[in-house]
């Protein structure tokens, strides 16, 4: 756990439960931030459904998200009490190891797969002196972002590189591109399929020569496939 919350007293935070990979989830409830109890609690106020306090499910998870403007940050966690102060009552919330910072974007995320290869600098090497690269594929793509199929588990905060695949020829196409990545949220999938989890990157960009580099890539993709 990456300390406590540090949202101030009285701040609004809205509130939507956790919906399946692949789903935005729809933050159309609204409470309050009272305080942080340590690492892995807080108490907001208790949010309100047709004028009613909403009874707490303790098996459903919750997003928590707060903070403005393009940095909006996103606390996930289970409601395991209703506590009491003064004539007040809360939710006492216990946070999970999954944390989310979502960027505002103005572009659009497209359902692609495409096949990618990651990997981070502090890999051994191999005989050859190398980083051996690991296989997965996109589920969708955007201008700031990517989502993974992959097979290895990254904590959130960790940053990856990427490879992005060639697309089209030399002389009407797109090539190679590798970009750099921040986990926002991981997931684990149904045993059975070719990957056993889910990523959500936020891509991080040196300066805007990189950041035109990926909208173009993203642009021919959508033009490619037309998405």
């Amino acid at each position: 756990m990456a300390g406590a919350l540090n949202v101030r007293h009285g701040a609004k935070m809205r509130i939507a439960f956790d919906v399946p990979v692949g789903q935005d989830p729809q933050f159309n409830m609204v409470c309050t931030f009272n305080k942080a109890l340590d690492e892995s609690a807080f108490l907001v106020s208790i949010p309100m459904v047709n004028g009613k306090a909403l009874t707490p499910d303790e098996t459903q998870k919750m997003l928590f998200q707060y903070g403005e403007g393009d940095d909006v940050q996103i606390a996930a966690g289970y409601v395991d009490d209703v506590v009491k102060e003064g004539i007040r009552r809360y939710w006492k919330v216990r946070r999970v190891t999954e944390q989310r910072q979502f960027i505002k974007r103005i572009d659009i995320r497209m359902k692609v797969e495409l096949p990618v290869q990651y990997m981070q600098d502090t890999w051994a090497l191999n005989a050859e002196g190398e980083i051996d690269k690991e296989n997965g594929e996109t589920m969708d793509i955007s201008n700031n972002g990517l989502a993974v199929y992959m097979n290895r588990w990254f904590e959130v905060g960790e940053t990856c590189i990427f490879t992005l695949p060639r697309i089209g020829t030399a002389a009407d196409g797109q090539p190679e591109r590798e970009v750099a990545g921040v986990v926002c949220w991981m997931r684990e999938l149904p045993k059975g399929g070719a990957f056993r989890f889910v990523s959500g990157i936020q891509l991080r960009f040196a300066d805007q020569q990189e950041r035109s580099a990926m909208q173009e890539y993203v642009a021919y993709v959508k033009k490619r496939y037309r998405l």
